[in-house]
């Protein structure tokens, strides 16, 4: 059969494939902006300033800020609005918020004091963050109609995941060359287009708004304009799930399981591994090329065997990666043994994405996410947080040998949090029964009776939100 060459760009179907350019452009923007404004702020508004390394932190602890303080409550407003109209919207303020950085940036340096630069600086990116927590959950929501079936929606994620990884190997590369060549305001408006590109490819997708359902037309106007009750019957209906209660405490486990990488990992590769600082880069690298294989491969994973079976079975094999990972004292052993760690760990976000969206029917699938991604942000914060005064403190003295097998802090907690994530699938495994491939679409798993107070979900729900055999990786844990 003959192909046009519409259809071999297609991925999974016309609308999605413009959703996910949209994102891809976008992301690739984002991975730019986010470098270099880390890049200013430490060599050009903080050189040589004994200040710099926490006015550097003040960009990461914004866009965290953003995330616990806003994303619980703009699921909300996502389970209340047009979910493409409020993509639109938030491509829309974010651009505007780019661009007006981008103006100010031709200003010298020397023009405002670098407290009010470092102000600026925090407030965009904190505003930035807060639209992003719009966008996030209304494109999850979306997914699920413009996506059907598990094993679509599994390749879904996973396209998606690969391409987030893309972005962040793509962008740092072009951060440096256009903000030392062209300067920081060519940096910011190559973002500021990303975001008008992302809304021409978002506006071009063709989905009608769904009708009121019958639960939420009953509602009465005071229920509707009630942001407190809504947010409240979203938390209970997320706390009332037992299986969307467990899907959140394995990745919490999982978070604190490998935090710590992102903290120690330098420290490792230096003092385990004993590689120059230089060589850092392809640690980094090696988990890129690792998170881009599991999330290519991961929707055959999740169609070979069922999405909670990945689950576990991708936590037991991560957990046991990360023991190995821990014993390690070569580089190029570090370095294999990381980039195979990251694939199952890929297969398994790839794995829960269908399943959060398989457990939460429409009406709530903006407030589902906004429980689920602020709280999994929260644990990898203090993960990071423990595993550094843990390394920095407690465990500062800890070395020596067991049967010849060295040890000392880092490798320790390593090994630790490689022991937590193999318990994490072991409770995965008794938490999530496993989906044969021949069950039948909006399958509830055992435990997931409806709340009292809540109407049952109905045939006409459930076919909405499906458990697919197949599941591809959940957007990440980065906010497009």
């Amino acid at each position: 059969m003959t192909r046009t060459g519409a259809s071999r760009f297609t991925l999974i179907n016309r609308d999605y494939t413009r959703l996910w350019f949209g994102q891809a452009v976008s992301s690739v923007g984002d991975a730019v902006f986010s470098t270099t404004l880390v890049l200013w702020v430490a060599t050009v508004l903080a050189k040589d300033e004994s200040w710099a390394p926490m006015a550097v932190s003040g960009v990461l602890m914004a866009s965290s800020a953003a995330v616990l303080v806003i994303g619980p409550l703009a699921g909300v407003f996502v389970d209340r609005w047009d979910k493409v109209a409020t993509l639109l919207r938030t491509e829309v303020v974010r651009g505007a918020l780019v661009a007006l950085l981008t103006v100010v940036s031709l200003l010298p340096t020397d023009a405002l004091p670098k407290g009010v630069w470092l102000g600026v600086v925090y407030v965009t990116v904190l505003l930035l963050h807060a639209a992003g927590q719009f966008f996030s959950p209304a494109r999850f929501a979306i997914l699920a109609d413009l996506v059907k079936g598990e094993a679509d929606r599994a390749r879904a994620a996973g396209i998606g995941q690969a391409t987030g990884e893309t972005a962040w190997i793509i962008g740092p590369p072009l951060a440096a060359p256009l903000l030392f060549a062209a300067g920081l305001q060519w940096a910011l408006l190559f973002n500021a287009l990303s975001y008008a590109v992302s809304y021409v490819a978002i506006r071009s997708i063709d989905l009608r708004p769904a009708p009121p359902k019958a639960a939420a037309a009953g509602r009465t106007d005071k229920q509707q304009a009630s942001l407190r009750r809504e947010f409240v019957a979203g938390v209970r209906f997320f706390a009332r799930s037992r299986f969307l209660v467990a899907l959140l405490l394995l990745a919490v486990i999982g978070q604190f399981g490998i935090g710590a990488l992102s903290t120690l990992n330098v420290f490792f590769t230096t003092d385990n591994l004993h590689a120059d600082a230089h060589l850092y880069g392809y640690i980094g690298m090696a988990m890129g090329v690792g998170g881009i294989t599991g999330a290519l491969c991961g929707g055959r994973v999740v169609q070979w065997l069922g999405a909670r079976r990945s689950t576990w079975i991708s936590l037991l094999v991560s957990g046991v990666l990360l023991v190995a990972y821990s014993r390690q004292t070569g580089f190029l052993g570090g370095v294999a043994l990381l980039f195979v760690f990251t694939v199952p760990l890929t297969v398994l976000n790839t794995a829960m994405a269908p399943l959060l969206l398989a457990a939460a029917p429409s009406e709530f699938r903006g407030r589902v996410m906004a429980v689920f991604y602020p709280v999994t942000k929260l644990a990898s914060m203090l993960a990071a947080v423990l595993s550094g005064w843990l390394a920095g403190s407690v465990l500062t003295d800890v070395a020596g040998s067991v049967a010849g097998v060295r040890f000392g802090p880092i490798d320790t907690i390593f090994a630790a949090s490689g022991v937590i994530v193999v318990l994490a699938g072991v409770f995965a495994w008794l938490a999530l029964p496993g989906t044969r491939p021949d069950e039948a679409p909006g399958d509830e798993a055992p435990g997931d009776e409806a709340p009292d107070d809540e109407p049952a979900r109905t045939t006409a729900t459930k076919a909405a939100a499906p458990v697919p055999p197949v599941r591809d990786r959940a957007e990440p844990p980065a906010t497009d």
